[in-house]
């Protein structure tokens, strides 16, 4: 192929690199493909631009606007993902690889603009939590609050991952309303380079979100102050030379770091051989070690079996590691490709060397073994290497090197304490894995282990069919882990959103917090009068718009109507000696969902109009118990407003119940679908 000028996109232009520029080779052939880097890149220009032209018109947009944005790139990429596919296959990828990297990638998207609009509000204030009520009134009352931080997010990637890496840590930063400044590994940067530039060109993206580094960062990190976020995925050893960087911990620049990770898979006492579950651990194990050639911050690197079963797992492993292909990941009837580069290859070897002093080699040779439709001479392969280290109590590296491509030790246990302190001597992990049936030792595991561990994944015959994969990070949960995974956290839906926006707690009266949060408080002003509100369409509604009812007398008979009608004869709704005795009874007491109906009776206007459909109710509360003869009414108020699609939208009701002596006797919210125009 003809080599490619790798370009950086800086303050919206694009730079060709430099004589300085580093060349990339192919990790099939180990011919040079690229170049990338410019030792004149203006980084300080591009976190201005980020901060000054990209944050603003991030900002001014809405969770759902910004959500929107995030679909439409994921559907461009959809479209245009073949041309990532075909670029790939140089880093020693092969197509099954694509999906863990370049379609996991467009599906986190995805996944963040549902979450966006479904889980985040139509509005720039995200509101976390309930209310705090801190004086005895109600007139002065707290609420925290998370508001996009006024800095740029800085994501240094590693190379194995050079699509999902990107997007990934981009998505959540997108949705908080923060722009990004990406730089990739230089190895593999050409595939995030298409990546950046396609998602450019789609014309989706505001002015300043999004801009690309491709070589080295230069003095980036010493623009940045405490409104930044600088995200890094890599060694260790790179992690703790950029933590250190004064500048960083003078200005409390928020650091995050998922780096080296001894990531371990247990094989319960329960899944001898010849169960699902033991089958189930030899296809995690073999798939962790040859997806992407091992190059997986998640890949099992120790698996702990129990000493009865460990020649079995050897056995059943290494036979399995046999019939896997290694060769051109272009071709199909490749399993396993290249390491992304002859450097990276050696460095594996190198640590591989180190685990054969303490453990024995039981599979894979690097000095022999066979490549098709390539040259391993030239292009940067190896077999997947099993070693068996027989007393893991004594050993160290086993437990603390990680060589990063298609390496994993066995060792035995011998019970489950032995078990978890031997998971615990990784000194953090990303992700451990169970393969059990037995509730009671999942729940040991929890309680030893999880400390430990960013994520425990339990898996057995039940859930396999549906289950993701020890070594994939799914969006909708925490990426990250404690120790030597770095203490950083990614990912786990708006979790991952939260890491770019401060959190503040706000004080105020109900109207001032009503007014922050666009979501009405309890004592804040009221619009009474007019219309029926569910008359109304979507758009004339506002927030604190209240109807109060009429009253309705709930009657011994109307109880007894509903027990029967419902079949609830619960003893405290019919039997009077029985409910007095019951310490929360004062006699017989109308049921709970009785006072519902007959509160949707006092609020409801049954003619046919806007409101759409009741979708449910939420936060419901009984307070006060309402004996036979008491009076109820209802407060209705519209609490929120959220747009829905392109026809209705979401109102959210805030309704209380109370009776003759205007106490509360229950209190909820309504949900509703309202049209945005009458029909």
């Amino acid at each position: 192929m003809t080599k490619l000028d790798i370009s950086s996109f800086a303050a919206g232009s694009w730079v060709a690199p430099d004589s300085s520029a580093r060349p990339i080779a192919c990790a099939i052939s180990g011919d040079i493909i690229a170049q990338a880097g410019n030792a004149n890149l203006d980084v300080g220009s591009m976190h201005a631009y980020a901060r000054d032209v990209g944050g603003p018109n991030l900002r001014k947009l809405t969770f759902h606007d910004r959500a929107r944005m995030l679909k439409a790139l994921a559907l461009h990429l959809t479209k245009h993902k073949q041309q990532l596919y075909d670029l790939s296959f140089h880093t020693g990828a092969t197509q099954s690889d694509h999906a863990f990297d370049i379609d996991g990638g467009i599906g986190t998207m995805f996944v963040y603009a549902a979450k966006g609009r479904r889980e985040m509000p139509d509005a720039q204030i995200y509101l976390d939590g309930e209310l705090e009520q801190l004086g005895r009134t109600g007139s002065f009352q707290g609420q925290h609050v998370c508001v996009p931080r006024q800095g740029v997010g800085i994501h240094i990637n590693a190379y194995n991952f050079p699509v999902w890496g990107m997007l990934e840590k981009f998505a959540p930063t997108f949705l908080a309303g923060v722009p990004s400044i990406v730089k990739p590994a230089t190895a593999s940067c050409y595939v995030t380079h298409l990546c950046v530039k396609l998602m450019l060109d789609s014309g989706i993206l505001p002015e300043g979100a999004l801009q690309l580094i491709s070589g080295g960062v230069g003095d980036l990190l010493l623009h940045t102050d405490a409104q930044d976020v600088v995200s890094f995925t890599g060694s260790a050893k790179t992690a703790l030379m950029l933590r250190a960087t004064p500048h960083l911990l003078e200005n409390a620049v928020h650091f995050v770091a998922e780096q080296d990770s001894l990531n371990a898979s247990v094989l319960g006492a329960d899944a001898s051989p010849g169960t699902a579950e033991f089958d189930l651990f030899i296809k995690e194990a073999h798939r962790e070690m040859t997806t992407k050639a091992g190059q997986k911050c998640t890949a099992i690197r120790r698996i702990i079996a129990p000493a009865a079963h460990v020649d079995a797992v050897i056995a059943a492993l290494s036979a399995k590691l046999a019939k896997t292909t290694i060769g051109d990941p272009r071709d199909k009837d490749t399993r396993m490709g290249a390491l992304v580069s002859q450097s990276q290859r050696d460095d594996v070897l190198e640590k591989a060397a180190l685990l054969a002093t303490q453990a024995e080699p039981v599979y894979g040779d690097p000095d022999n073994f066979e490549v098709q439709g390539a040259d391993a001479t030239k292009g940067a392969f190896l077999p997947p290497m099993l070693f068996h280290c027989a007393d893991p109590d004594t050993a160290t590296h086993v437990h603390d090197t990680e060589a990063f491509g298609p390496v994993s030790t066995v060792m035995p246990y011998r019970d489950t304490d032995h078990a978890i302190a031997l998971l615990n001597r990784g000194k953090g992990s990303l992700v451990a894995s169970v393969i059990t049936r037995d509730g009671d030792l999942a729940r040991q595991m929890v309680l030893g282990a999880a400390a430990w561990h960013g994520r425990l994944y339990f898996n057995n015959a039940d859930s396999m069919a549906e289950s993701t994969g020890h070594g994939a990070p799914i969006p909708h949960m925490i990426h990250g882990g404690p120790g030597r995974a770095g203490g950083g956290e990614e990912l786990g839906g708006v979790r991952g959103v939260m890491h770019y926006m401060q959190r503040t707690a706000v004080q105020g009266s109900p109207d001032i917090l009503t007014a922050i949060g666009e979501q009405w408080v309890p004592g804040a002003a009221e619009h009474t009068g007019g219309p029926h509100p569910f008359t109304k369409t979507y758009h004339e509604l506002v927030l604190g718009e209240t109807l109060y009812t009429a009253s309705r007398k709930v009657t011994l008979q109307d109880i007894e109507t509903f027990a029967h009608f419902t079949g609830d004869t619960f003893y405290g709704h019919m039997d009077e000696e029985a409910a007095k005795a019951n310490p929360f009874f004062p006699g017989r007491v109308a049921h709970g969902y009785l006072l519902l109906s007959f509160a949707a009776g006092l609020f409801v206007q049954p003619d046919p109009g806007p409101v759409l459909a009741n979708t449910g109710l939420g936060s419901l509360s009984f307070m006060k118990p309402v004996s036979p003869d008491d009076e109820i009414k209802v407060r209705l108020t519209v609490k929120k407003k959220t747009p829905r699609t392109d026809e209705y939208g979401q109102v959210r009701w805030h309704v209380t119940v109370t009776n003759q002596g205007d106490e509360i006797v229950a209190e909820y919210e309504l949900l509703t679908m309202n049209a945005y125009e009458q029909t």
